[in-house]
């Protein structure tokens, strides 16, 4: 039993430090963010940080790791219902990616992550594992089941989810810098929805 409160507690330390580190992550940046920053947010000693993680670097991989790969929770038979249903399939994965978008500490972590892909290898192999990859394999099976059933049009279902995710992709983009200058966002609220229309129209049979 004692062995399991430890445990217990130390994956609580782990989390509470993985919450803190975004949060200052996202106000002060990468450099700024410091790991005895960390240690005082979470209420603990610098040198017991290091208990849990290594360096600041570790804690940021995790951090971004988090941000890359927590939108897109589908399960396989999820994958296949609303891929079996066509347009829902887009329409719920577009949902997600919107809320992320509109997120202001998600969108705040994106904008570091954007600028920190530039000089960080590890954080670039952890985006093309956890983000491009994941995704692009998520959105091929589901329109390889889409065209299975004659919902589409026959072509490559890599090339048609590199396709699709573009946009939203640049949709994001487009809210963090208009954010960043403090600029409305307004115009680009129903832009994922209006892609999801046009897509669906384009590639339907």
């Amino acid at each position: 039993m004692p062995e399991n409160r430890d445990i217990q507690k130390k994956n609580t330390t782990k989390e509470k430090i993985l919450t803190a580190a975004t949060t200052l992550f996202s106000h002060y940046g990468y450099k700024g963010a410091s790991v005895r920053k960390i240690a005082a947010e979470v209420g603990i000693r610098e040198s017991a940080l290091y208990n849990h993680y290594k360096n600041k670097e570790e804690i940021f991989l995790e951090v971004a790791k988090n941000i890359f790969s927590s939108p897109f929770s589908f399960s396989e038979d999820e994958v296949k219902e609303l891929a079996f249903r066509g347009k829902p399939f887009l329409q719920k994965y577009t949902m997600q990616y919107k809320m992320l978008t509109f997120d202001r500490k998600n969108e705040n972590m994106f904008r570091l992550l954007m600028i920190e892909l530039m000089q960080n290898k590890s954080l670039r192999e952890q985006f093309m594992s956890q983000y491009h990859d994941k995704n692009i394999a998520l959105l091929s099976e589901g329109f390889f089941i889409m065209m299975q059933n004659s919902l589409i049009r026959s072509s490559d279902p890599m090339l048609i989810a590199y396709e699709f995710i573009s946009t939203l992709f640049y949709i994001r983009l487009q809210v963090t810098l208009l954010r960043f200058d403090a600029y409305s966002t307004n115009s680009l609220a129903t832009q994922f929805e209006k892609h999801v229309d046009f897509f669906w129209e384009s590639i339907k049979i």
